[in-house]
């Protein structure tokens, strides 16, 4: 009988712990064969699961004190509280004590909780955070989300790095969308193989040589939301501006919307026939229904929810990473990382 997945949790990670983070546990255990390990404080977990039905069976508590808040600085809170929640659930996912890890905790902790307990794949010296986000449709792909990588966790790049985030976006696209050749796309400020400097040069020349992966070239900052390929490389800093760009973008959106319905009566009556649209709009941008983003290039899958993240948002993450644990996402990185490996020392 083949051993059913554990998911460690952050309890305690996140705008809504512990309520969100054990709702969404309670229901993957009624409703999937997904184990879940709540890491965090044991007492309040035992309170949040008085208060919620669930299939005990499949859940365990595995005991930490405290948690890394938001506020805090990552580097200085790792090392002032070696037993919060992220630090025991990440030196378990390291022992390998469970398939694969979620939190909706801080980013900059959890990047790098992860560089000093889970061991790297190898050959893979940067890890990369992919963003998940919404496009118009794609003629290849029925995903209405697509990912765009590293957006943080690797500042600048080398060319080797920009290949290597183009092999972990193809495994992830490829298992998790279910796309066999999933679109790669190299984020530049031109569509000519010469555009953007030694670097991206480079990099272009190193994915237009690679036959596994399908590489349409550069694309710009218009093609993200355009779709233009299944997945966007970019070094950390510029995809984080992009990122950060789009979230400003939607947030002005709304406000726009909020200031125009007071403004008249026709804008009121123009908003209310839009009033379908902008729910499917909402529907498609909401973050609960991908969960969350995966931090790639470790041996494990380890997911991102977003910090305010509700019980299903939480609950759609877990079912993320027992996915990519169990159709072996970080296998395919690994097995690119050995071929290109191969490929250096017969060069």
């Amino acid at each position: 009988m083949t051993a059913p997945i554990r998911i460690l949790l952050d309890a305690m990670g996140g705008d809504r712990a512990p309520s969100e983070p054990v709702r969404a546990a309670a229901e993957i255990s009624r409703t999937t064969a997904i184990h879940v390990v709540l890491c965090g404080e044991v007492a309040a977990i035992e309170r949040e699961l008085a208060t919620v039905e669930h299939a005990r069976e499949r859940i365990e508590i595995m005991p930490a004190v405290g948690a890394i808040g938001m506020d805090e600085k990552p580097r200085e809170a790792i090392a002032a509280k070696p037993d919060a929640s992220l630090c025991v659930a990440m030196r378990a996912l390291g022992e390998g004590k469970g398939d694969a890890l979620v939190s909706a905790g801080s980013t900059g902790a959890l990047v790098l909780a992860s560089s000093q307990w889970v061991p790297r794949i190898e050959g893979i010296e940067r890890a990369a955070l992919a963003a998940v986000y919404p496009t118009q449709q794609r003629a290849n792909n029925r995903d209405r989300f697509a990912l765009l990588l590293d957006v943080g966790a690797t500042v600048h790049c080398r060319p080797q790095d920009l290949l290597f985030f183009a092999y972990m976006g193809h495994a992830y696209a490829s298992r998790i969308s279910k796309v066999e050749r999933p679109t790669i796309g190299l984020l530049n400020m031109g569509s000519e193989p010469t555009k953007g400097g030694e670097t991206l040069v480079a990099a272009h020349a190193l994915l237009r040589g690679e036959p596994r992966l399908n590489f349409i070239g550069n694309v710009e900052g218009n093609d993200i939301p355009l779709g233009k390929a299944d997945v966007i490389v970019c070094e950390g800093l510029l995809g984080n501006v992009a990122l950060k760009m789009a979230e400003g973008t939607g947030e002005l959106f709304r406000n726009l919307g909020t200031w125009a319905f007071k403004q008249s009566l026709l804008w009121k009556l123009g908003l209310l026939l839009l009033s379908s649209g902008l729910r499917r709009l909402k529907d498609l941008t909401d973050y609960s229904e991908y969960g969350g983003a995966p931090l790639l290039g470790f041996t494990r899958p380890i997911i991102k929810a977003h910090g305010r993240s509700s019980a299903q948002a939480i609950g759609n993450a877990i079912k993320v990473a027992a996915k990519a644990a169990r159709d072996g996402v970080c296998t395919d990185i690994a097995a690119c990382a050995r071929d290109f490996a191969a490929k250096q020392a017969q060069a």
